[in-house]
């Protein structure tokens, strides 16, 4: 048996062996931001192509009548039907909270759903209201529209 005073200590991990452990890690981690940030950046480019270059599809159609039945059966008067980015807006958005004219500011599937509302919502009672819903650094950052279904005011 061999005593405390004569085992063989293990060798302490130098210095350097740990900074190549966490240089190793460090671009490990830089390398998963990287590819992050490249599936965030080709999802934003095909949302950009299909809001700007695509029509409203059945599968939109019935995602905005889920919501709104969704949103009556909690005993609401409005749904939030659709967002897109402020930036979409030929006024990045200026004109939604402030100024009347604001649907003139509308391009790519929003300009479309607006028609859309206009051809079918309005007809059967319906409102449709457009708002800033987030301020990213104080900036406008998404437009929201909200289908209404409020009972009007007497």
């Amino acid at each position: 048996m061999t005593s405390p005073e004569t085992s063989t200590p293990h060798p302490m991990t130098s210095a350097e062996e740990l900074r190549k452990r966490a240089l190793e890690l460090q671009l490990v981690e830089m390398e998963r931001s990287e590819r992050i940030k490249a599936r965030e950046a080709k999802k934003h480019a095909e949302f950009v192509e299909d809001f700007f270059r695509k029509q409203i599809g059945e599968t939109e159609r019935a995602t905005i009548k889920r919501l709104v039945m969704k949103a009556a059966a909690d005993g609401k008067y409005e749904a939030l039907i659709y967002s897109f980015p402020s930036t979409f807006c030929s006024d990045s958005g200026r004109a939604i909270n402030n100024l009347s004219g604001w649907q003139k500011t509308l391009q790519g599937k929003a300009k479309e759903l607006l028609e859309l509302f206009e051809e079918v919502a309005r007809p059967q009672g319906y409102g449709l209201k457009a708002m800033i819903i987030n301020f990213p650094d104080g900036m406008p950052g998404d437009v929201g529209f909200f289908l209404t279904w409020e009972p009007p005011v007497e």
